[in-house]
């Protein structure tokens, strides 16, 4: 039998902004130990040297993580140019070098080709599964693989600042699945001159933004105590990109055990995915047609 997992039954979300040096995985441990939940995971892992918006879900918050992982999310990176690394970032080794420095004229130009819907492929040095194993572990093992190309949707990519020849600074708004790392190395490519990436902050994903995160240093003095609880966010913001349906109070018992039920709605198409609320808190994630919801996901109420 297995053991029955310890902490509280609390949802929401924590957002922490992440420090470089600590992984996606870390940073859960670190606020479900400080906020003692039974349950936490996050939306959308980053790099380890990668700092910003981590967005811890706990409890039944954690149903509604696909749908932050999904939403438009943005970095703000800066890329070193004259140099490409194994690693497209700079952890890596430099494998290439170029003397040929463009202009921020001729960026700007590059920096159109990455806008849209465009292909991508992964870092050697990523989370990509190949033949079952991590991409990541057979880069270590000096195996060169031919990761397939993958599908991107990039709404902004800007150049913000040019610190000195050697650098530029970016902000990328895109959709799920983007490799930043990828971008610079392609970037540098599409220049001639190679590229990796030097540093690289998530300054929103969804609807959490990097300014209202926590720093780790905050959580440890905060945990076990009523004030960091009081930073955690309701589970319907995690709710944001889809429509709200209301549901009348017969309908509460029968959509939580997943049931059809008559449901409120306005401006709601049929088929479309919608979240219901009675007073204010979400039932379920479901299916509207024709006056009903048909839930997909259903929210256990803890009286929390």
């Amino acid at each position: 039998m297995a053991r029955k997992r310890k902490g509280r039954d609390i949802s929401g979300w924590l957002v922490v902004d992440k420090p470089a040096g600590m992984t996606s995985t870390a940073v859960v441990g670190k606020v479900r130990w400080a906020l003692d939940a039974k349950k936490a995971g996050h939306a959308g892992t980053l790099d380890p040297e990668a700092t910003g918006v981590l967005a811890v879900a706990l409890g039944e918050a954690t149903k509604t993580v696909p749908f932050i992982t999904d939403a438009l999310k943005a970095y703000e990176f800066t890329v070193r140019l004259g140099q490409a690394t194994n690693t497209d970032d700079a952890e890596g080794e430099v494998i290439a070098s170029s003397d040929l420095r463009p202009s921020d004229d001729e960026i700007k130009a590059a920096l159109s080709g990455f806008v849209g819907d465009i292909m991508q492929v992964p870092p050697q040095f990523s989370a990509v599964k190949v033949d079952g194993q991590r991409a990541y572990k057979k880069a270590r093992d000096g195996e060169e693989m031919e990761l397939a190309a993958r599908p991107l949707w990039v709404e902004e990519l800007l150049l913000i600042e040019r610190p000195d020849a050697d650098h530029v600074v970016l902000e990328m708004t895109c959709g799920k699945g983007g490799y930043v790392r990828s971008i610079a190395r392609d970037l540098g490519e599409a220049l001639g001159c190679k590229a990796h990436v030097k540093s690289l902050r998530r300054i929103w994903s969804g609807p959490f933004q990097a300014s209202d995160g926590l720093s780790v240093t905050q959580i440890d003095a905060m945990a076990r105590t009523p004030d960091l609880d009081a930073h955690i966010q309701p589970l319907e913001v995690g709710l944001a990109d889809l429509a709200e349906v209301r549901c009348l109070a017969e309908s509460v018992a029968r959509l939580r055990n997943g049931n059809p039920a008559s449901v409120i709605a306005s401006d709601v198409e049929f088929g479309e995915e919608v979240w219901a609320s009675f007073e204010g808190k979400a039932i379920a994630v479901g299916i509207y047609k024709s006056g009903e919801l048909h839930p997909t996901r259903v929210f256990v109420d803890h009286g929390a």
